[in-house]
Parts: structure tokens; sequence; C-alpha cells
């Protein structure tokens, strides 16, 4: 069985609609939240997930032990989420081998060109599909 790592900071609010769908489609899937702070981590462990772990070290050792990594794409930016997505996690993050299936939400000085605007259910839909084929 693969394990996902939701990769998310902030509220947790994306991380935890992430962690929802995912759940819901594959119950069996281990999830596994991934917070920069410990509100995030919480609010996706709320939302189903099976474990957690916060912070730098949590991030940066998880990408060497889970199959595929899910968040929005600034996770590959140093400095993101004002600041809470250090260097050594976009690092970790955008230097593992795990399949990532990412979020073009344009924020963190990072606009996707040529990717239509949908509301934010609709990219997380479409990531729970990209998951779904993944697995397939």
């Amino acid at each position: 069985m693969k394990t996902v790592a939701v990769v998310d900071g902030q509220g947790g609010g994306i991380g935890k609609a992430i962690v929802e769908k995912v759940k819901k489609a594959f119950p069996d899937l281990e999830v596994i939240a991934l917070g920069t702070n410990a509100v995030a981590t919480g609010q996706m462990l709320r939302a189903g997930a099976d474990e957690g772990a916060t912070g730098e070290n949590a991030i940066i050792h998880n990408m060497q032990h889970v199959d595929i990594v899910m968040g929005v794409i600034g996770i590959l930016n140093a400095n993101a989420m004002m600041g809470e997505l250090t260097p050594a996690m976009a690092t970790a993050i955008g230097g593992s081998h795990t399949y990532k299936i990412l979020l073009p939400i344009n924020r963190c000085h990072i606009h996707v060109v040529s990717v239509e605007e949908q509301p934010l259910g609709v990219h997380i839909d479409n990531a729970v599909e990209a998951l779904r084929e993944y697995l397939a």
C-alpha cells in the first residue's frame, strides 16, 4: 500500500480539504499530515489523516519514506506560506523522488499560466483523480 503525505501550513484549510477527499476516495490509503505548524497538522488529523507530524525535521525526514506528496505548488518554493515553509523543506520536497501531485494555486509569488481558474474544490477533485490514475 502506498503512503501519501499532505503538506500544508498556516491554518491548514487546504490540507484539511485534501485529506478529507483523499480519505473519502481511498479509505484504506495511509495518509500522513505534515504541517509547517501544529494548527495545520491538527486540521489535517481532524480531517482523517492517519498520522501527523509538525515542523521542518518532520517534513524533511518523511520525504524519504512516502510514495506520494500532495499540496499546493508553493511547497516547492522556499519561504512560501509567509515564511513557514523553510528553504530546507522546499529542497527536501522538490528533491525527493516521491510522486508529486500539486494544486496550481497562484499564491506564494508563483503564477502558473495556462491553468484554468477554478474553485479550490475543483482543483482538489482533480488532484484526487490524478492520485487515482497514479495508483492504478
